[in-house]
């Protein structure tokens, strides 16, 4: 990853948050939202979250909500646990 990327969180008062360097969202709902940054995983959690701006070209994010958490992961592990999630999902849909 990038020491020197154009990655930005601006949080203010826990109601508004813009991101900068965003290259992919994997999943959203009003209480999680997972992003792939220029400097790895991101998790945003909260309460009534949702997106206000989403414009991949640019790398530009913003989400309004209140904001109980925001997380770096491991980029392996969080995609590990996404995977082992969908394939047991997949095994029941299948039965």
């Amino acid at each position: 990853m990038e020491k020197n990327s154009g990655h930005q969180l601006r949080l203010i008062g826990r109601r508004h948050l813009e991101v900068q360097g965003v290259r992919h969202v994997d999943r959203f709902d009003e209480q999680y939202i997972m992003l792939e940054t220029d400097l790895g995983v991101l998790a945003l959690k909260g309460e009534g979250l949702h997106v206000t701006q989403l414009n991949l070209d640019q790398g530009n994010l913003a989400v309004e909500g209140y904001f109980t958490a925001l997380e770096y992961r491991e980029e392996k592990a969080a995609r590990g646990s996404l995977g082992r999630m969908g394939r047991g999902m997949l095994k029941r849909m299948l039965r």
